[in-house]
């Protein structure tokens, strides 16, 4: 009897480290997931995203040059630019593919440094990550920063 009974604790002993370990691993990937999505996540590049998927980056160019490069970006992404604005500190950019809504802000920051800021938006909640930081890599590569 004496042996079942601490062959059952040791069960429980193991089980009971297996899902600690489990649920800790969990925690530690969902903190360093909030902490990276909040501190603003890298891919390679310097995109870095806010928390409701809006990528940005700063580029040491000025605006034009921003402005030509992203340009040529949107058309070898095959998407289409529908209008430009001027705004306070730059330009603001509007473009569509296929269910997607694009919003691009290029930002001043000084005479050689540009911030772009873009959004893709796919129906009214949902953002898209990956295709707003994209843009953004594809812009640095017609740079010639990467």
């Amino acid at each position: 009897m004496a042996i079942y009974h601490m062959a059952k604790q040791k069960t429980q002993l193991l089980a009971l480290s297996l899902v600690s370990t489990l649920c800790l691993n969990g925690c530690a990937a969902v903190g360093m997931t909030l902490f990276g999505v909040g501190a603003g996540v890298t891919t390679g590049t310097s995109v870095a995203y806010t928390l409701d998927g809006i990528a940005y980056r700063t580029f040491t160019a000025p605006l034009s040059q921003v402005e030509t490069a992203t340009r040529t970006a949107l058309d070898r992404m095959g998407i289409k630019v529908d209008s430009t604005a001027k705004t306070d500190q730059g330009k603001a950019i509007r473009a569509t593919s296929n269910d997607r809504d694009i919003e691009i802000e290029l930002e001043m920051v000084s005479s050689k440094t540009t911030r772009i800021r873009t959004v893709a938006k796919q129906g009214i909640f949902f953002k898209d990550r990956a295709t707003a930081g994209e843009i953004i890599i594809q812009t640095e590569k017609v740079l010639g920063l990467s």
